[in-house]
């Protein structure tokens, strides 16, 4: 039962190749109503012409485990040595972050967006939920000062992008690695599972989380309880911006000040009111993206 237990759960929430029906319908993933629609659209049109007139290269890696990770390459002939990796959310892939890619290439910089591993064109049966992906960004951060030696980088994400750039930040970095801007990531898997259980099944995390941890191990050599953006932030040595929108309740808000406090590094957060998951940039795009560029720019 134990066994049947894990494996269901470790199926639901990590395995790559199944569908996470979980998504579909969400109450926690519904559009506020701060999301204003005429904004909205012009951005998104502004999106669309920037795909029009941008094709990326596809550059690849391959990770200390074998796989194979794919990434879109944006260079920017006016960028120098400006340079940002863009890291997407659970069950999204690079071609979702447009928005991103357009604001911080318009900025001048060239951008690296990849496929984290178990998504898009990358290779991998389990979702990382950063922890793993954390070791794959430090060789997309050896693959940026390959291309550009004296390249300065910022590392940016959002959802579980926004935990695989937290989780990244406690290892060792190179010198090039300027910032990081993390946009409603979760404190750590563990917990975020946690509260997931309980939202969608009204399950405690014992035994139910025990039993998924013990197939990661099995399947993946992934420990869901080590994989705390906390613990890694508290290691940080890199300046770092949180977001959060104040309605999120798919990454409580709550864990903003988890990950927050946690940093002992120059730092600063911006708080959207009224925007659910992911939807800060939608809800009040002049005062995200200003806040972004006032704190990176004193970086890079």
């Amino acid at each position: 039962m134990y066994g049947a237990v894990g494996n269901y759960f470790y199926n639901y929430a990590l395995s790559a190749k199944d569908e996470k029906e979980f998504l579909e319908g969400n109450p926690n993933l519904a559009e506020s109503e701060a999301v204003m629609a005429e904004v909205a659209e012009a951005l998104d049109t502004a999106d669309e012409a920037f795909e029009q007139e941008h094709q990326p290269e596809e550059v690849s890696i391959t990770s200390n485990d074998g796989l194979s990770l794919s990434a879109d390459l944006y260079e920017n002939e006016e960028a120098g040595d400006a340079w940002v990796i863009v890291a997407h959310g659970y069950m999204m892939d690079a071609s979702g972050m447009t928005r991103y890619i357009r604001n911080f290439y318009e900025q001048g910089y060239n951008v690296i967006a990849p496929d984290l591993r178990g998504h898009g064109d990358s290779e991998g049966d389990y979702i990382g939920m950063g922890w793993h992906d954390r070791l794959d960004m430090l060789q997309w951060i050896d693959e940026v000062i390959a291309l550009n030696p004296d390249a300065e980088i910022a590392l940016f994400g959002i959802s579980m992008g926004g935990a695989t750039v937290m989780m990244t930040s406690g290892e060792d970095l190179p010198e090039n690695v300027k910032v990081i801007v993390e946009d409603c990531g979760y404190s750590s898997v563990s917990d975020v599972f946690t509260y997931q259980l309980d939202d969608l099944f009204g399950l405690p995390e014992f035994p139910v989380l025990n039993a998924a941890n013990t197939v990661a191990n099995i399947r993946a050599n992934y420990d869901l309880y080590e994989a705390s953006a906390v613990d890694q932030v508290a290691k940080s040595e890199t300046p770092m911006l949180f977001i959060h929108g104040d309605a999120d309740t798919f990454v409580p808000f709550d864990m903003l000040s988890d990950v927050y406090e946690a940093a002992d590094v120059e730092k600063d957060q911006l708080i959207i009111e009224g925007a659910g998951h992911g939807e800060a940039e939608k809800v009040d795009p002049e005062a995200y993206w200003n806040k972004v560029w006032v704190f990176v720019d004193q970086y890079i």
